[in-house]
């Protein structure tokens, strides 16, 4: 599957935020190449489920507006 891709400058942010929650959650200081090793382990194991998960929803959300789509058409017909 193909996932988005992140320019440098978000996935340095979002290593930086890793490093935070390490250090507010855990009292634990871990460098920017541990954390880019966290980083690619959460998205390349847990990024396919977030990333279904929301395909999933917009696939739902596609069909219940073409069933709205079809109901008004169906209601514009002459009779």
């Amino acid at each position: 599957m193909l996932m988005p891709r992140l320019t440098a400058e978000k996935k340095r942010e979002m290593i930086k935020d890793l490093q935070q929650f390490f250090w507010d959650e855990r009292g634990e200081e871990i460098g920017e190449l541990a954390a880019e090793v966290c980083f690619d382990f959460i998205k390349d194991r847990f990024g396919p489920v977030f990333y279904n998960a929301a395909i999933r929803d917009a696939r739902e959300i596609a069909e219940q507006r073409m069933q709205t789509l079809e109901e008004d058409l169906y209601a514009l017909e002459k009779r």
